[in-house]
C-alpha cells in the first residue's frame, strides 16, 4: 500500500475544511514525505514494535489520511472508530478522550499553519511539533498483518488488499480520476471508497470536512472532480462511488 503510482508533483490529496475557508494540497511527492516523517517518529520517537496498534481518533483530515499510511509502513495495525478502551498509539485531536491503557499518545492541533495543540499535557507528543524534525525518507517498511480493526472486525493484510482490488474493478476507478470524499475514515469501507481505491488506482482525492452541501456542485467542477464518495445526493456529471 505504498504511494508508487502517478507522477511525483501530480496532485494526490486535497482539503477542504468548508468551516474555517482552508484548503491544502499535497502532490504525491509532498504526501510521501509527509508519511515518511510520522513513520519515522513512530518508530524512532514512539519505540513502536512491528506488530503494534496505532489507535486513529481523528476527524476528515489530510493529517488522518497521512497516519492510515505511515501506521502501515511503521508494521502497525491500524485502528479506527475507536471505543476507547484500545491500548496502542493513541493519535487524537482531543488527549482527554485517550484511555489510561494507551501506551503514547500523540496530539493533532489539525491547524493548518502547523501551530502546536493548545494546552497539551505535557505526556503527550504534540505531532505538529516533534514531527518536524525527523527525516522526509523511511526505508524501514514493514508488512503488518492484520492491517485494519474496526470495532469489532479485523482485516487482514489480504483481505484489504482484495477489496481495494474489487473496488476499484467493480467502480473502474481509474489513475485520471479525482474523488470527492465527503467522509471521515472512520469504516472499512469510507477508508476503501475515500483513500485506498482511489489512491491504488493512481488517482487523487479530494476530501471535504464540515462540507457545505451548497458548495459541493461548484467544487466538483473546479476541481475537476469525476467521482464521489460519502455523499448523499448526486451532481450533475459526476460518476457515483459510494
Amino acid at each position: 500500500m505504498q504511494l508508487t503510482q502517478g507522477r511525483a508533483q501530480q496532485p494526490l490529496v486535497t482539503f477542504y475544511d468548508d468551516a474555517t475557508g482552508e484548503r491544502q494540497e499535497f502532490s504525491r511527492r509532498t504526501f510521501d514525505n509527509w508519511v515518511a516523517k510520522t513513520a519515522n517518529l513512530l518508530v524512532e520517537g514512539l519505540d513502536a514494535e512491528p506488530g503494534g496498534r496505532v489507535v486513529l481518533d481523528l476527524p476528515a483530515h489530510w493529517q488522518t489520511a497521512v497516519w492510515v499510511y505511515a501506521a502501515w509502513a511503521a508494521g502497525q495495525t491500524v485502528v479506527l472508530s475507536p471505543t476507547g478502551e484500545e491500548d496502542g498509539v493513541w493519535v487524537t485531536d482531543d488527549p482527554s478522550r485517550a484511555p489510561g491503557s494507551a501506551a503514547e499518545v500523540v496530539g493533532l492541533s489539525l491547524d493548518a499553519m502547523g501551530a502546536p495543540l493548545e494546552g497539551a499535557p505535557a505526556w503527550v507528543t504534540d505531532y505538529a511539533v516533534e514531527v518536524r524534525a525527523y527525516g522526509d525518507r523511511f526505508s524501514g517498511h514493514r508488512e503488518a498483518d492484520p492491517a485494519l480493526v474496526v470495532t469489532n472486525t479485523t482485516f487482514s493484510r489480504s483481505q484489504l488488499d482484495a477489496d481495494i482490488v474489487t473496488f476499484t474493478k467493480r467502480h473502474g476507478i481509474t489513475g485520471t480520476d479525482r474523488v470527492l470524499v465527503g467522509v471521515a475514515y472512520t469504516t472499512a469501507e469510507a477508508l476503501v471508497s475515500g483513500l485506498l481505491a482511489p489512491l491504488h488506482a493512481g488517482g487523487s482525492v479530494i476530501l471535504c470536512r464540515n462540507i457545505r452541501q451548497d458548495l459541493v456542485t461548484h467544487r466538483a467542477e473546479t476541481e475537476r472532480v469525476t467521482a464521489v464518495a460519502g455523499l448523499d445526493a448526486s451532481y450533475a456529471n459526476v460518476r457515483r462511488v459510494l
